[in-house]
């Protein structure tokens, strides 16, 4: 813990002074123009990938960058999901899978996550992942499973009301990137739209 205290005074001194300006703005409200849906994983940084200020984007981030198709009743996901798109009115939606995931690794390998229940109820939100990896014949291939699982996070994501309705207004365009930590490289998923990085 000593690190991040000194992390924070470091930021205190060296960082806020510079963007005195940007969080007095950001103080009274933020309009972030793009919804970034990425996974947990320590090593996946999306501002830092991004390279954008604080307001810019509005983070989830969850254990296999999973989005629950739309059901009844809400969940965290949902409901941040619900609020960037109906109330921050985001124009994009970003949903980023990485290589070397530790989610889709033990999915792809069959780990026994019996030690961790709710980490294997959540990524039940997968399956769809899991089925279109194996119809391709690439059964237990961790890089396909990453690409095959942010294809299927898309589609749940349109399953969403407040996503559905933008996106048949032509309000947000939804995208699927896959990040390389080895080489820091952003992939674009053809069948995601139009290419934001490269």
């Amino acid at each position: 813990m000593p690190h991040l205290a000194e992390g924070i005074a470091r930021f205190q001194r060296e960082v806020f002074p510079a963007k005195a300006g940007l969080f007095a703005r950001l103080a009274t409200g933020h309009r972030p123009g793009t919804l970034f849906v990425g996974c947990s994983d320590a090593r996946v940084l999306p501002e830092l990938i991004t390279q954008t200020d604080p307001g810019e984007l509005f983070v989830v981030r969850n254990a296999g960058n999973l989005v629950p198709a739309h059901t009844p009743g809400a969940d965290g996901v949902t409901a941040a999901v619900e609020y960037a798109v109906a109330v921050l009115g985001v124009r994009d939606v970003v949903v980023c899978g990485h290589s070397a995931c530790g989610a889709m690794t033990a999915l792809a390998e069959g780990h026994d996550l019996a030690a961790a229940p709710a980490v294997a109820a959540w990524l039940r939100h997968a399956d769809a992942s899991l089925a279109r990896t194996a119809a391709t014949g690439r059964h237990g291939d961790v890089d396909a499973l990453v690409r095959e699982n942010v294809t299927a996070q898309l589609a749940n994501l349109a399953t969403h009301p407040s996503v559905a309705s933008a996106l048949a207004a032509g309000a947000v365009r939804l995208h699927g990137w896959v990040f390389d930590i080895a080489d820091g490289t952003v992939e674009e998923l053809p069948a995601a739209g139009p290419a934001l990085a490269a």
